[in-house]
Parts: structure tokens; sequence; C-alpha cells
């Protein structure tokens, strides 16, 4: 019978000293493979007396467990050894930056109407839409534009080939002719449902859309943004025009410090008419409103005219209301220190990775708009 003593300490000493895990798995399959001694051993079992496998069974079951128990043990050694080797030798760089992650963004100007959209609703204003390609009685005529405004000149504005009328129809220069489609009583009903049709008064929108005109350096660009509201009602004045203005003003940037005043000015479509400056600070190269002694024009509002009204099919002695018009570009610089209008439509990713908004953070005026 061999000496499982003997065949126990010559097998443990050469798994403590096998250099490596191919080292290791050749002893086990010398040890433990199907021909191996100690697998040899428990084969002599079936041959034995009961007596003698009573006595012989442990021994050699013992046997087996052992070696297996030292083959793990020094399995495992041998490879927390040559992980740590690994990870001595396969470092990781961690100042080099991460991979590009693309991601979507909201674009600011639609960050910023959608804003201004928000607290307008919040004061009771509907929205109204309207085609960007107008005709020259609702982009000009119905709104008190004289013939020969320069306004209708080809330098200001994007006019389209005559058609087969011989009519030239342009890109609308303002969102105001939606108001003309708002208030013009007993026009074409045939239209789509997105364009805004004849309301009774009282009425109360805002018109958010794109606008053109043949204009570009730092602060214009050939196609912008507006929002333009209006309201028409019995006994309107000029003073609720400017609580409208400065509430908007307040609840958009966020501030109550908000101090405002009324410039004359001249816009065909509204008399009286006026430029609303807001008081700011431009010092340090940003635009903080609310604060310091500076003054800058932010909207141009008035009290709309009685010949619009009376183009529109109203009668000026028994309906009054004010009107007033945003860039929303142009907020958006003021409101997020964005220094070029013409970076908005440059289309740079990194430009709008820089300014854009997150998708899953509406505005609210409940909460805070940005």
């Amino acid at each position: 019978m061999t000496d499982l003593t003997s065949l126990q300490a010559d097998l443990t000493a050469r798994i403590a000293d096998s250099a490596d895990l191919a080292a290791l798995e050749a002893i086990r399959v010398e040890a433990l493979g199907k021909t191996g001694s100690v697998s040899e051993l428990l084969k002599t079992l079936g041959r034995l007396t009961p007596d003698e496998r009573r006595v012989e069974g442990p021994k050699i079951n013992g046997l087996r467990d052992a070696v297996a128990a030292a083959i793990a043990d020094r399995k495992a050694a041998l490879e927390t050894a040559e992980l740590d080797a690994r990870l001595a030798k396969e470092t990781v760089d961690l100042s080099l930056p991460p991979p590009p992650e693309r991601r979507g963004r909201v674009h600011p100007t639609m960050q910023v109407m959608d804003e201004m959209i928000a607290v307008f609703a919040e004061m009771g204003f509907a929205l109204a839409e309207g085609p960007d390609i107008e005709d020259d009685f609702h982009n000009f005529t119905a709104l008190n534009f004289p013939p020969k405004h320069p306004a209708r000149e080809m330098h200001d504005t994007f006019w389209l080939p005559e058609d087969e009328t011989g009519q030239r129809k342009l890109l609308r220069t303002h969102t105001s002719p939606v108001q003309i489609r708002a208030m013009q009583q007993g026009q074409n009903h045939k239209l789509p449902g997105w364009i805004a049709s004849s309301q009774t008064p009282p009425i109360r929108i805002i018109v958010p859309g794109r606008t053109y005109r043949s204009d570009s350096d730092a602060t214009h660009t050939p196609m912008f943004h507006q929002i333009e509201g209006l309201v028409i009602d019995r006994n309107i004045h000029m003073g609720h025009l400017k609580w409208t203005l400065d509430t908007f003003i307040s609840r958009f940037f966020e501030t109550p410090l908000v101090e405002t005043r009324f410039r004359p000015h001249h816009f065909p479509f509204t008399e009286p008419s006026a430029e609303m400056d807001v008081k700011c600070d431009r010092s340090g190269g940003d635009v903080k409103i609310g604060q310091g002694s500076d003054w800058m024009e932010i909207v141009g509002c008035g009290m709309v005219h009685p010949n619009v009204l009376t183009n529109c099919g109203l009668d000026p002695d028994e309906w009054q209301g004010f009107a007033f018009g945003f860039g929303v570009d142009r907020l958006g610089m003021l409101k997020y220190g964005m220094p070029d209008l013409r970076d908005m439509f440059a289309g740079d990713v990194r430009w709008l990775d820089h300014f854009g908004f997150s998708a899953f953070q509406a505005p609210n005026p409940a909460t805070g708009l940005s």
C-alpha cells in the first residue's frame, strides 16, 4: 500500500513550490486527474473488503481533500500575485479627458421663448400663430404703413417673385400680421387650423415666431425671433400696458428690482407709441437688470392705432388696446450673457453644449424659469 503520508507531503510541497498557474495545473492533473496518483488510490477502494474500506477509505479521501484544498489555496495566491503584477504594470492616465458624450440640448432661443410664453400664460394671454410668408395687406397695409414707407423697400424686406395673379408676397418682417388675423372681422375662415382667425373682443394674445429682415451684424440677423402681444378691450389705457410690461420683465429676469420708463417713439401701427427702457448696470462686461444707473431700450410698444382697428373691422370708439414686441434672441443675450447674436444661428455644437439647456427642465414660473 502506498505511504499516504509521504505522498501527501510530497504533493503539498510541490504545490507550494509551483511557480505559476500552468505548473499548478500540471500537478493537479498528475494527482487528481483521471489517471492521477490520488485518483488511482481511490479506484483501489472497490477491491478492498468492507473492513479494509472502513480503514483505508477515510485516509484516501482525506488525502484527496487535502491536495484539492492546497491546490485551491495556491491557485488563489497565484491569481492575486498575477493581478497585482498587472496593476503595477498597466497604469491609467487620469489626466486624459473622458471620451465625448453626445447628448441633446435645448437651443437658448427655444428656451427663452418657452420662458416668455410661461410668464405671459400665467398673466392670462393665449397663444396665436400665423404663416411666415405673408401678403402686403397683413404685413403692411392693415398695420397703417403708408405706400412709400422704407420698410416696403427691397433693402429692408425679403420679397418673393410675383405669383400668377401679379401679387408679390414676402417673408414677414414682424409677427404683427397674426394680430391682424386675430382682430380682422369677417375674414376668410378657409385657413389651416393653426393660423389665427378672427376673435370677438376682448382679445389677449401673444404671438411668437420667426421674422425676416435684410440686416446682419452682431445684434441683428436676417432671420430672428419675436414675441408680440396684443390686448383689445374696452377702456384700455397706457397704465395697463406699463403694468403688463413691468410685470413681465420682473418675472422673466427673476428680480423684483425693476425700474422702467417710457420714451416717445413712432410706429405706424400704434398711437401713442413708446420704447420702454429698463434700468441696468453695464459695468464688468455683463448687463445686470435691476441694478446700476444705466438705461437700456428693451421693448417697443404703444396703443393700437385707430386706423388698425378700423382696418380690422373694429370700432375704435368702442374698442381700445395696446401692443408690444420683444426680440426673443436679444432677451436671451441679455439674460444668459451671449455676446453675438449670429452665434445663435451658426450651428456650432460647442456653442450649444455651453449655452444649451436640459430638455428635462421645462420653464415653470412657480419653481423658476431657468
